[in-house]
């Protein structure tokens, strides 16, 4: 079996892991229901923080980081515009995992979803 493959179960069941976890420490008990609202949360924490990254490494906020820097930094040191480094190069997250990982929780959380309407 592929490593990155075994790693990304190993992830996923870990994800897996903390709905169960998380729905035991809040709701005290294990539901479709209380797994289906927990599931959601987590896919909408990963989906959004994918889709922050693939902003900020669209260079979207790279002005705006470069004038913040400029702006709060303009007493200590002289320096050019040219030479603040951008925002898109200072986050090297990837965001491709967090996408893979919170669509695949989405989709598990469908299947719960349908299997709680429909059974």
């Amino acid at each position: 079996m592929n490593p990155r493959f075994k790693k990304k179960i190993v992830v996923l069941g870990l994800t897996q892991l903390l709905i169960v976890i998380i729905s035991i420490i809040f709701n005290k008990e294990i539901s479709l229901l209380s797994y289906i609202n927990i599931s959601f949360y987590i896919s909408a924490i990963l989906l959004l923080t994918s889709l922050l990254l693939y902003t900020i490494h669209s260079g979207f906020y790279d002005v705006i980081g470069k004038s913040f820097n400029l702006a709060f930094t303009r007493g200590e040191n002289k320096r050019k515009f040219e030479e603040i480094p951008a925002l898109s190069e200072l986050i090297t997250i990837d965001q491709k995992p967090l996408l893979f990982y919170g669509l695949v929780n989405g989709l598990l959380m469908l299947v719960a979803l349908c299997l709680y309407y429909y059974l």
